[in-house]
């Protein structure tokens, strides 16, 4: 879901892949495809209980809408930042925090598989997890290194909260409001005016979806990932072999790109696809990633690719993994506009200051003039650092906003041209 890091999007677009593909183990899924039925009013057999809500809480939306939210570990006063993320197939800590924190680690033989390699991990063993309102004991957290993904965000990024919590009760995500409404187990109506799914969950949701480019038609499975900053990602082989990008008399833009993950950088490319949809949710003009599957993450032809939350945000999710069920309600973001913006300039928070650590060749960045190691001061005469707002700043197709930059201690001026991928 990641959440990744691609290196051509304006925004820095930052796919979080490694959010994804760092929690995707060699534990299947059921190989059978969701479906899409009516709306439930809730179970009819009146020996189940009802569902009771037990706490809400806030959280923090970042790029591509991917949640944060705030969490203690047991017998730890510090506060951690953790990714709320479908894409994970149980729970994890960064490698610093625990570190930093002292928390004993058991080593293991569990293999994380990721973008161009695995990783053997080791486990932060019987913990309990104290979120506002409720304490979640008896998790086992693996450990995996997210200082890249801290960089990414402007943030620490102490872990990763998936199935292993998600699994245990019914999850309400509002991005409207920004709150997480945590639910018991139980009979649960939803609200009306949405879809429900029924996805093929065993640790990870996998849904169904059509796509159409041009006068080529497909339906395949696909990872339900809100860890990931991005819309779609699908694999090249899929592609290929669904004919996608070669019905079209006019074809699209095709840019190279790079994502960084679990074992390393990997080539990948961007593009848009005419249409997308999930149950009655048209999309049109969907920014999209294509990879090389060589870890074969998405067992091809098992799934297409993933579905990530620049698209997923534009619904109120209710997650209830007992019944296999998630529901979609439309919210106010729905109609939002994608990005499609492309500068070739990659920036990260690094050591507090906003660094220039990749220029894409023959991009728009490299024309003006910008360096690998140039220091962004300010933009347009913003000089607060804060990665969420420059990246903000500079999305605007069609404009060249004005940056301060420090090379060798020296101050610059540099216009930045924004283009764009469609």
């Amino acid at each position: 879901m990641n959440e990744s890091i691609s290196r051509l999007r304006m925004r820095n677009t930052l796919l979080l892949l490694f959010c994804w593909l760092c929690f995707l183990t060699a534990s299947g899924n059921s190989t059978n495809a969701s479906a899409l039925v009516p709306a439930s009013t809730g179970q009819a057999d009146s020996t189940i209980k009802d569902a009771v809500l037990i706490t809400s809480f806030p959280f923090k939306q970042y790029y591509g809408g991917v949640v944060v939210i705030l969490a203690q570990l047991n017998g730890i006063p510090d506060t951690l930042q953790f990714i709320l993320d479908t894409g994970s197939a149980g729970i994890s800590l960064d490698t610093g925090t625990c570190e930093r924190l002292g928390i004993p680690l058991t080593p293991s033989d569990r293999i994380v598989r990721g973008l161009g390699g695995a990783r053997q991990v080791s486990f932060a063993m019987d913990r309990s997890l104290i979120l506002p309102g409720l304490t979640v004991d008896s998790l086992d957290f693996h450990v995996n290194d997210y200082e890249l993904i801290s960089q990414v965000y402007g943030l620490q990024v102490d872990g990763i909260i998936g199935y292993s919590l998600l699994s245990r009760y019914i999850v309400n995500v509002d991005y409207d409001k920004e709150k997480i409404n945590i639910y018991s187990k139980g009979r649960f109506s939803y609200p009306k005016g949405g879809l429900l799914l029924k996805p093929s969950l065993t640790l990870i949701p996998i849904i169904s979806a059509p796509l159409r480019n041009g006068k080529a038609q497909t339906n395949n499975r696909y990872y339900f990932d809100t860890g990931a900053g991005m819309c779609l990602l699908l694999s090249n082989q899929f592609v290929k072999d669904s004919g996608l990008l070669s019905s079209r008399k006019r074809q699209r833009k095709i840019i190279q790109t790079e994502a960084q993950g679990l074992g390393g950088k990997m080539e990948m490319h961007i593009t848009t696809i005419q249409e997308f949809k999930i149950g009655n949710y048209n999309f049109r003009n969907v920014p999209v990633y294509l990879f090389d599957d060589k870890t074969n993450i998405t067992a091809y032809p098992f799934l297409g690719g993933m579905i990530g939350n620049d698209l997923l945000r534009r619904f109120n999710l209710f997650l209830n993994y007992s019944k296999k069920e998630i529901y979609l309600q439309p919210n106010t973001h729905y109609r939002d506009p994608f990005d499609y913006s492309y500068t070739g300039l990659i920036i990260y928070l690094i050591n507090g200051r906003v660094e220039i650590t990749d220029i894409i060749k023959n991009s728009p960045a490299e024309k003006a003039g910008f360096k690998k190691g140039d220091i962004i001061l300010a933009i347009n005469n913003n000089f607060s650092s804060n990665l969420t707002v420059y990246r903000d700043l500079l999305k605007n197709v069609g404009t060249r906003p004005t940056l301060v930059i420090m090379r060798n201690n020296e101050l610059q001026l540099k216009k930045l041209p924004i283009k764009s991928i469609l």
